[in-house]
């Protein structure tokens, strides 16, 4: 994207492709996780999609097994023509085990990891 500064993020974003809900303002939008860290999501902007930025939603991805998922309560920060970014406001303890674990087997550092966790509790 031109004009756009240099990215300093503490957390890793982890490619993830997998269907998930967007839950906000009284209505369900089904769409696709593009990239996930320990502190936010970006995913496919849906058709239809008419929710203002700093909006409070909810984005549910169900795991392979159905009966468990991430679930995380999050905010939209930026919206672009074909994405949608989200900011982590609350995960829930078994989420948190659940994302923890998806990013651990794909950065395969334990030191940076248990960075991010750190990161993700100050």
């Amino acid at each position: 994207m031109p004009g756009k500064a240099p990215e300093n993020r503490r957390f890793h974003r982890i490619s993830f492709d997998a269907d998930c809900e967007l839950h906000c303002q009284d209505s369900v939008w089904s769409s696709k996780v593009l990239d996930i860290s320990l502190k936010g999501i970006l995913v496919e902007r849906p058709e239809h999609w008419d929710v203002p930025l700093n909006q409070p939603c909810e984005v549910v991805i169900p795991l392979e097994n159905q009966e468990t998922g991430i679930v995380m309560a999050v905010e939209l920060r930026h919206i672009e023509a074909r994405r949608l970014g989200f900011k982590c406001q609350y995960i829930d303890l078994e989420t948190a085990s659940h994302l923890k674990r998806l990013v651990e087997l794909n950065l395969g550092d334990e030191v940076l990891l248990e960075r991010e966790f750190a990161h993700l509790i100050d």
